[in-house]
This record gives structure tokens, C-alpha cells and sequence, in this order.
């Protein structure tokens, strides 16, 4: 009998735990997470987020983000340049990689 009430505890606990992981203040908390690691893994000068990252499911592990920024390299000339990052959630780092082929298609969207 006295395994049924510690049961029950343990499962509330869970479901909390699991409540509170979605809330917004969670999100936010992830979100701020997500930029900060995906701009400090930028090889790109005066780096912006563009929209929001995209969520895969956790299955996958991994969320996804654009940046924007100008080239660091002085032949660059400062040109603009775009990165993918993905940030890994279970090891909470992330990385970079040039994505400038997407640019057409956003800047068609500016449009």
C-alpha cells in the first residue's frame, strides 16, 4: 500500500517536470539560449537572427537557425553572407555553415 502513494508522487513530479519544460518561459529561455550559441559560433561581423529557428522534433536533437552578417576577410569588402546554424540540444552547442545560396530566395521575399 505504501508503494502506491509513493507512485503517484513520483508521477506527479514527472508530469510537472514535463508542464514546465513546455512553458513559455521555457521557450524564451531555450530561444535566448539558441541565439547566443548560434551568434557566437558565426565567422560573420555584426550578426543578426533572421526570423525564428526552426524546432525539429526531438527525435533529430537539433534546431535550426539563419544568421546574416558581413564577412570578416578583408578581400570580402564587407560583403553580406548568410549562415545555417544548428544548434545540437542534448550537447547545447552549435554550428555554422556558409548558406550563401539562399540569399535569392530572401531577398526575393524582401520584395
Amino acid at each position: 500500500m505504501k508503494a502506491l502513494p509513493l507512485s503517484l508522487a513520483c508521477l506527479t513530479a514527472l508530469l510537472a517536470s514535463q508542464a514546465q519544460a513546455s512553458s513559455p518561459d521555457a521557450w524564451a529561455t531555450f530561444d535566448k539560449q539558441v541565439r547566443a550559441n548560434c551568434i557566437k559560433a558565426s565567422q560573420l561581423k555584426n550578426v543578426k537572427v533572421l526570423g525564428n529557428a526552426a524546432q525539429f522534433d526531438d527525435r533529430v536533437g537539433y534546431s535550426a537557425l539563419l544568421l546574416q552578417g558581413q564577412y570578416p576577410q578583408k578581400h570580402m569588402k564587407g560583403q553580406t553572407g548568410v549562415e545555417l546554424c544548428l544548434y545540437d540540444k542534448q550537447r547545447k552547442s552549435a554550428h555554422v555553415t556558409e548558406w550563401d545560396s539562399i540569399r535569392p530566395a530572401l531577398e526575393a521575399k524582401d520584395r
